[in-house]
Formats: structure tokens, C-alpha cells, sequence
């Protein structure tokens, strides 16, 4: 079978010895695209299978890497020295083949056995990060876990749920990340009371699209709220969404579970993949970070409101979520439970368990005093209420994810800002 390639290595003087690999039987040149666009339009049209590019194509990127895969064509690297900076980059950028321009049967063979394999949009990792700059923990230390927090429509308690966890897991001494990944509008900064104009979920998406993400950076773009807890504050704006894309938030998850024990994600309410039905082309998706999120994740707690209306919305939720992640028995947490709904706890939990077929449902009582005092000192509840009914909740709840006795979870010490 002969292989159509395209070119694209922004004229660097090793381009015309890079076109010899053409003298292959079963090898030739589609086009010599002179910018990123001229490759993006080539690719989509199908009619080569492999992009050949090197780091000085102006305007490469691990977005324009993930739209490559989405087109079914494979990507392989080319510098003028394989031990350069310029092949660091390429992997940072998710580029797993990069071969030397002189090497030219070495390149030939990085091309066919392109084809060969699976396209991978998923950015490849060092041990220690995207590449070999990015740090970790310590060394042998097993990767950290990711929880998403997703609820339906309706405000039923997501973010509520995500930081009072953070706060959990951190006080039994566990490095913890909290993402606010809700594409239809961030809270969590607001909830802490931090104005931060400049978000800490897009300066972490550009440095993953430039393939300069890895922990130490994560740890600068992430603000320290208290001792073991970050939080990277989510969009400003609800119109940025299309500056997260799922590559780029795929990658960031990559670096945070090597950097922290847990990762708490504040996902948004939507599942729904409209996009593809309405795009001839591979189409924007607002909803392919809490997708991807979701797909990462380790655990994953689903939140519903204990009134009439939220419990129909968390019934239907519970099953779109394990229909989104095959395989997947979400924690389920039915929020601000209250006897003046007229039905007990047992009533609330049978009525769950038998619509969703889980075992298991928790009932967090419904406590307006505690999380008003929260929301308006701008702290967490484990700071404002640590004896509160509904903390003791999280702390179980935390203690049961992290797999230590709820006991010695509640002996830990409050939380401290730093």
C-alpha cells in the first residue's frame, strides 16, 4: 500500500534531503504545506495518512497535533539532531516518533510504522510529567487519583461538594488539586473569595498546548489556599470555553496526577455531544472537558438535590453518567436532605437505590447556616464549621475515598491558610 505524506516543516534547510524519503516505493508526497492551516485543510481532506513536521512549523502546537488524530493522520517528528531541544518539544507536544533528517531510512520506517499503529491524540509522557522537565512527587511514589464531582442541572451542589472534599482529603495530609473545570461558569473562586482575574484553568491550558505544562509550572498557575489544598480557578468568563479544549485538559489531568494525591474536579452539568450532529467537520466541544474528566477519573461522585425535582434530574443523571463511563459505580450524594420534604432518610435512600440499581447512597443534610457563613468569610467548611453535621459528612465521605478510618480523618487538625 502506498502511504500519501504531508510536509510541514516551516523551510528549514533540512527540508529538501527530508523529501528523499519520497524515493520509496511505497512513499510519496501529497503536499509541501507551507503553514499550519495548509495542513489542517490537507489532512481533513483524507488524502495522505502521515504529517511529517518539525518545531519550526510556526504555529504548532498540541491542539493542532490532536486535530491531525481526529483526522486520521499520524504525525512524526523530524529535527535536524535527535537529542536537541527541538525533539523535546516535539514529545511534549504528543508527538511519540521523531527521527533525524539525514537518517533517511530511519524516517521511512518511522513512517510506515505510523500507520501501523493506532492515532493517538493523547500527548505521550516521561516518567516524571509531560517530558523530561516536568517534576513529580517522589520518585516511586505511586500516581495520585482523580475524583470527578458532576451533577445535573439545577445547582444541586457541585461545587459545594468538590471544595468541601479538597478541604477533606487535604486535612488528612494529602497534596490536593482542586480544578474548577465548569465550562458554564466558575464558582469556586467566588466561594474563596479570590478575585482573580487571571484564570488558573487557561494559563494551565496554554502552557499544555505550548508543551511547557508540567508540575512545577502547575504549581505556579494554581493558588495555595491552605496547607496540602490548591485551587485552579476556572473561567471568568463563559465564553472562554473554547480555549479548554479535552487534548489540552487531558494533558493537564496527566500532570496533576503525578503531582498530588488527589485531584478534585468541579464539572459541569452537561454530557451532551451536540456538536458532532451539527458540524460537518470536527466540530468544537464544550462539553469535552467534563468528558474527559469524567473518563479520568478514578471516582466519580455524582450530586442530585433531595427535593422532587432533583431527585428525578439525579435518577436520569446517575444513569447518563454510567452510560458516558461504562463500568464506572459513581458515589452518589443526595444533597441538602431535610425532614420538611416529608420523607426520611431510609425513604429517600430506597427510592434511590432502587431507580439506579447502586447499593450505596449518601444523604448530606441540608445546613444554610454553615454554608452561608462559608460563602460569605470566603472559607471552606472544615473552617468555619468544623463540628457541623454536614462537614462530618465530607470528612466521611473523604475518609472512605482516601480508604482510612473516618475516626482519624476527624482528628485531624483544622485547616490553616497560608
Amino acid at each position: 500500500m502506498s502511504l500519501g505524506i504531508l510536509v510541514a516543516v516551516g523551510g528549514v534547510e533540512f527540508e529538501p534531503s527530508l523529501l528523499r524519503v519520497a524515493e520509496a516505493a511505497d512513499i510519496y508526497v501529497v503536499r509541501r504545506c507551507v503553514d499550519v492551516a495548509d495542513l489542517l485543510a490537507t489532512a481533513a481532506s483524507g488524502q495522505a495518512q502521515v504529517a511529517v513536521v518539525s518545531a519550526q512549523l510556526r504555529g504548532l502546537d498540541a491542539e493542532v497535533v490532536a486535530q491531525l488524530a481526529d483526522s486520521a493522520v499520524a504525525v512524526v517528528g523530524v529535527t535536524a539532531d535527535t537529542l536537541s531541544a527541538d525533539e523535546a518539544l516535539l514529545r511534549r507536544l504528543g508527538i511519540s516518533s521523531v527521527e533525524a533528517s539525514d537518517d533517511v531510512s530511519a524516517m521511512a520506517e518511522a513512517i510506515r510504522e505510523a500507520v501501523r499503529e493506532p492515532v493517538r491524540s493523547q500527548p505521550e509522557f516521561g516518567e516524571n510529567g509531560p517530558g523530561e522537565a516536568a517534576t513529580s512527587a517522589e520518585e516511586g511514589t505511586p500516581p495520585g487519583r482523580i475524583i470527578a464531582v458532576w451533577g445535573p442541572t439545577g445547582a444541586p451542589g457541585r461545587s459545594v461538594v468538590s471544595l468541601s472534599l479538597s478541604a477533606e482529603l487535604a486535612r488528612l495530609g494529602a497534596p490536593t488539586l482542586l480544578i474548577d473545570a465548569d465550562v458554564y461558569g466558575g464558582s469556586i473562586a467566588p466561594m474563596l473569595g479570590i478575585l482573580d482575574e487571571s484564570s488558573g484553568l487557561l494559563a494551565a491550558a496554554r502552557a499544555a498546548n505550548l508543551g511547557a505544562l508540567d508540575a512545577a509550572g502547575l504549581a505556579v498557575h494554581a493558588r495555595q489556599i491552605a496547607a496540602n489544598l490548591q485551587v485552579l480557578t476556572g473561567l471568568p468568563r463563559a465564553d472562554r470555553w473554547t480555549e479548554v479544549k479535552a487534548v489540552l485538559f487531558r494533558t493537564l489531568l496527566a500532570v496533576a496526577r503525578r503531582a498530588h494525591a488527589f485531584t478534585v474536579i468541579d464539572c459541569g452539568f452537561n454530557l451532551e455531544l451536540d456538536e458532532e450532529i451539527s458540524y460537518d467537520t470536527a466540530a468544537p466541544r464544550r462539553n469535552g472537558a467534563t468528558l474527559e474528566a469524567l473518563g479520568s477519573a478514578d471516582v466519580v461522585v455524582v450530586v442530585g438535590a433531595a427535593d422532587p425535582v432533583g431527585l428525578t434530574r439525579l435518577i436520569r443523571g446517575v444513569n447518563e453518567v454510567m452510560a458516558a463511563v461504562p463500568g464506572m459505580v459513581p458515589h452518589v450524594l443526595v444533597n441538602r436532605a431535610r425532614s420538611g420534604l416529608g420523607w426520611s432518610a431510609q425513604e429517600v435512600t430506597q427510592m434511590v437505590v432502587r431507580a439506579t440499581g447502586l447499593a450505596t447512597v449518601r444523604l448530606l443534610p441540608d445546613d444554610p447556616a454553615a454554608c452561608d457563613r462559608a460563602l460569605v468569610h470566603g472559607q471552606t467548611l472544615s473552617e468555619c464549621a468544623p463540628d457541623a453535621k454536614l462537614t462530618r459528612s465530607f470528612s466521611a465521605l473523604a475518609a472512605d475515598i482516601a480508604g482510612v478510618p473516618a475516626l482519624h480523618a476527624r482528628r485531624r487538625s483544622r485547616l490553616g491558610r497560608t
